[in-house]
This record gives structure tokens, C-alpha cells and sequence, in this order.
């Protein structure tokens, strides 16, 4: 609950994953623009690229395939904005301080988990909570739908340090998410594409502005 649930109470770092600068940009500036931001970072990023890479992780670790998962891994950070890869590498470190110390029963998640404790390496949450998922036998489906809900829950709860967006308008639009993720879930891609024109020229725009990370 505390790694895959955004309204958990447990210390975590947030980040913004853009949502500042659109903000800035007046492009969010009210609950319906919110919905459009979110709305888009499941359909032309998470859809085309994290819900991809995931599906990969689990088929590596099906495998038995340990080298792989961490190809696949540098080449996700590789892709991704500068932003966005120090953001999951962040996370990264901080959820391994809360699993690190575990035992694994699948030897494939406790090779994995050995590697990182003992290899200088950089590596995404993403990453991370795939092979404990895999280790805890969360359907692959069930942890796409559970690490998308926590990073919207996350990220539009930043808007309320950084806008007039109401809570209770925020809580309301939340739950119309789950038809919108099932829809994504259910109807996989096969195939990264980590291309979001409509980010892209916003994040271009205040290249020098990073997203804000709040400590709760």
C-alpha cells in the first residue's frame, strides 16, 4: 500500500512530472485543464511507453532473463526527458530504502535485488517495483493499473501547492480515471514510442525550469 497507493500515508517524494511548467504556461489553470494533462500523460506517454516497458520487464523476468531487465532499464532512462529520468531514478533510491532489506522467494527477484545492492548503478522505480510486484504475484495488469493510479493520485496533488484547483474538485475527478486506465490497460501496445509533442514544446519552452519536488 505504501509503495502503490498515492493517498498512503508513508514519507515519499513527489514530483510534478511537468505539470509546473504547464501551469506556468496557463495551459492548467482549472480542473478541466488538470483532467486534459493527466488524460494525455496516459495516452501518449504511459500507453506508449512505461505500460510497454513494464510488459517487458515481467516477460524478462518470465525468462529468467536478469541482464536484459537492466538493458531494457538503462535504455528506458536513456529515452526519457533529463526531468523525467532523474525523477525515476530518484524514486528509484527512495523505494529501494524501503525494500532493500527484504528477502525474496523468487530467486530471479532476489538476484536482482542482490545486484542492486551491490552494483553502482542507476535505476528507475519503474524497475524496482516490477520485479517486487512480480515477487508479491500481482498480475501484470493489476500493478500497470495500481502504479498508474498512485503517479495521477501524486501528480495532480501537487497542483494544490502550485494552483487554485480545489481538493474536493480534484477528488471528483479522479474517479473518472478508472474507466479511462482500463481502457489502456486492456488494449496493449507493443512497441516504445516516448514522443509527446504537446509535453515536448512546453518542457522546450522552460528547459531551464525544473519540475518541483515536494517531501510530504
Amino acid at each position: 500500500m505504501q509503495l502503490l497507493d498515492g493517498n498512503f500515508p508513508s514519507g515519499m517524494f513527489v514530483h510534478s512530472f511537468g505539470l509546473e511548467p504547464h501551469i506556468v504556461c496557463k495551459i492548467v489553470y482549472d480542473i478541466d485543464s488538470l483532467k486534459r494533462f493527466l488524460k494525455n500523460i496516459v495516452l501518449d506517454q504511459y500507453s506508449k511507453n512505461e505500460f510497454v516497458v513494464v510488459r517487458k520487464y515481467f516477460e524478462y523476468l518470465d525468462s529468467n532473463k536478469l541482464e536484459l531487465i537492466f538493458k531494457l532499464d538503462r535504455e528506458f532512462l536513456a529515452m526519457s526527458s533529463f526531468e523525467f529520468s532523474k525523477a525515476y531514478v530518484t524514486l528509484g533510491e527512495n523505494y529501494f530504502l524501503h525494500l532493500n532489506r527484504l528477502i525474496m522467494k523468487k530467486k530471479i527477484c532476489n538476484d536482482c535485488f542482490s545486484y542492486l545492492k551491490t552494483e553502482k548503478i542507476r535505476f528507475s522505480d519503474l524497475l524496482l517495483l516490477s520485479v517486487y510486484a512480480y515477487e508479491l504475484e500481482l498480475t501484470l495488469d493489476d500493478f500497470i493499473t495500481l502504479w498508474s493510479k498512485k503517479n495521477i493520485i501524486s501528480i495532480a496533488m501537487t497542483s494544490l501547492k502550485i494552483s487554485k484547483i480545489k481538493p474536493s474538485q480534484i477528488q471528483q475527478m479522479l474517479f473518472e480515471f478508472d474507466d479511462i486506465l482500463e481502457y489502456f490497460v486492456i488494449n496493449k501496445r507493443v512497441k516504445v514510442s516516448n514522443f509527446n509533442p504537446h509535453f515536448e514544446e512546453i518542457i522546450y519552452k522552460h528547459k531551464y525550469l525544473e519540475p518541483k519536488m515536494f517531501t510530504t
